[in-house]
């Protein structure tokens, strides 16, 4: 019978409107899956890609031109991402996205989110509104119906986010990643040492299972080989 392993923190800095976390944490999803009694500890961290979005946001079209510097350059990218979404089988519809939020309202959510172990739950539905059903997730109404659907109050909720609650907290924890030289999404730290960037492939996350598996089992079997008088008997 396997052992539970130790616990490994896993730390993501995300932004729910970056398409490569979406189909970063698809990868990831998969992987822990496939290995249920994995290692790690998951908690989502704050990284704006446009802190300095007005509060009401931008039309999405006018926001991806001026990004990349024209219509053409804009389509070409996304016309890439929505290659990697098909073979990570993973939805996008770029039609019903209208809008381009300032995403600072959605980090409060998730934050709150992990006081009640549901980070996971409220980022997957936060991907699920703005990549397939095409939601204004910087619309404080939006986001407290999301928040309902996970399990969280929605009174609570929409009147904390009427405040300016932890919204300093957020904008300190995201200039603090910048300053550690976190400079895009998603990006994965591994027991607070290792950094992986990017969306990366289900059997990356499986080898650094295996890896970390490996790792913990060392100590376990030096433990059992020096108990007293049993080394070798």
């Amino acid at each position: 019978m396997t052992q539970p392993l130790a616990h490994v923190k896993l730390d993501i800095l995300s932004d729910p409107i970056c398409p490569w976390c979406y189909i970063g944490k698809t990868h990831l999803d998969r992987a822990l899956a496939d290995a249920p009694d994995h290692p790690f500890v998951v908690e989502w961290h704050p990284f704006q890609l446009n802190p300095d979005m007005p509060e009401g946001g931008m039309d999405r079209r006018a926001y991806l031109e001026t990004k990349f510097g024209g219509k053409d350059n804009a389509v070409k990218v996304y016309a890439q991402i929505a290659d990697h979404a098909r073979e990570a089988g993973v939805e996008i519809n770029f039609e019903a996205m209208q809008r381009t939020p300032n995403t600072i309202n959605a980090h409060r959510l998730i934050h709150w989110a992990g006081l009640e172990a549901k980070q996971s739950a409220i980022v997957d539905a936060l991907f699920q509104a703005y990549f397939v059903d095409g939601k204004d997730i910087g619309d404080t109404k939006v986001l407290a119906d999301l928040a309902e659907h996970v399990g969280m109050e929605h009174a609570v909720v929409e009147k904390l986010l009427e405040g300016d609650s932890d919204i300093e907290e957020i904008r300190s924890r995201d200039a603090h990643s910048r300053k550690m030289g976190v400079n895009s999404v998603p990006t994965f730290i591994i027991a607070n040492q290792h950094v992986v960037p990017g969306a990366q492939q289900p059997e990356l996350w499986a080898q650094v299972i295996a890896d970390i598996r490996s790792q913990l089992s060392e100590p376990a079997q030096s433990a059992e080989n020096s108990e007293p008088n049993g080394s070798t008997h």
